[in-house]
């Protein structure tokens, strides 16, 4: 059973939906401790003055904002605690815009909004109301003592507030120098070779369809070395040739998608109902030649897990 982290209402003009807020996204990255090679002991983090070596306990550290190198401002709690923003149970929304107008680079965190007790049907016209008007909320929230700017969207079944990156946290693309060198004239043939690729390996996305195959691979190697499996570590393969030109890796790869689907085509009528298989991975920037895809394109998959008959034999007369 979920547990909500925040409570509070949503206002907008002189309606207020009390609602519950719950974590939208659990992480599943693998941990690891440091421990020491010797006896397997756990590590310790400990904190030493740099000018005297001295461990210093957590009383006598403060805080210090480095104003030039080896200069610092020394900042005191109580100074901070005078600037937080003013604690409010309210989720203030300020504006309604098109989704289309939202950067996703802005998007960061993502939370579920749930109705509190005697708001269900608040929350249900709230819901309603946005879905129909194709429109996300612009609001301003305080979690954790911080002050957030969040999207707010109506999916089928429940709202959804994202926390938004300031517009003055995003790296410019300008400051990249290798976009310098990328302004340069592709030919006609080359565009329509490219597209060709994209429009093969185009296909519905599905989310479910992908996995944390690193993770999955990292539990997996846990799992035997607490069996008591022993490991062996295999060699690493060696990077492909460099491809000679662009046209001749657009060229590869379409062929070898293209070979692919044909094998797939004869194989699907010996085999109906054959399982879906998974999407064809994008071939990676740099690589000599396409590599041949291990699983059909997305273009293919629908007919793959359709039950085709086989065909009759003809009777002759």
């Amino acid at each position: 059973m979920a547990r909500s982290i925040w409570s509070g209402s949503i206002s907008f003009g002189l309606v207020n939906v009390p609602v519950k807020l719950y974590t939208a996204v659990a992480r599943k990255t693998v941990h690891f401790h440091q421990l020491h090679d010797a006896d397997g002991s756990r590590i310790q983090q400990k904190r030493f003055c740099a000018a005297d070596g001295e461990e210093v306990p957590y009383e006598n550290i403060v805080k210090g904002y480095e104003v030039s190198p080896g200069r610092y401002v020394v900042v005191e709690p109580a100074e901070l605690e005078s600037l937080d923003p003013k604690k409010s149970r309210l989720i203030e929304i300020e504006q309604f815009v098109d989704a289309a107008q939202i950067d996703p680079i802005l998007y960061d965190q993502p939370y579920y909004l749930a109705p509190a007790a005697g708001a269900a049907k608040a929350y249900a016209l709230m819901l309603e109301a946005m879905r129909d008007a194709g429109r996300v909320a612009i609001a301003r929230v305080v979690l954790r003592q911080k002050e957030h700017l969040v999207a707010l969207r109506a999916t089928d079944e429940v709202l959804i507030m994202a926390t938004l990156v300031f517009a003055d946290e995003v790296v410019s693309p300008s400051t990249l120098d290798e976009l310098g060198d990328a302004d340069v004239p592709v030919t006609e043939r080359e565009l329509k070779v490219a597209r060709q690729l994209i429009e093969m390996l185009s296909g519905p996305f599905v989310a479910a369809d992908y996995r944390d195959d690193y993770r999955e691979a990292v539990l997996a190697l846990i799992e035997r070395k607490v069996a008591g499996e022993q490991i062996a570590v295999a060699p690493q393969t060696p990077p492909p040739a460099a491809a000679p030109d662009l046209m001749a890796a657009l060229q590869a790869s379409v062929e070898a998608v293209g070979k692919y689907n044909a094998r797939w085509d004869g194989e699907e009528a010996a085999a109906a109902g054959a399982p879906k298989p998974k999407r064809v991975p994008a071939a990676r920037p740099g690589r000599a030649t396409a590599a041949k895809p291990k699983h059909p394109p997305a273009a293919k998959t629908a007919r793959a897990t359709a039950a085709k008959p086989a065909r009759q034999p003809t009777k002759k007369s």
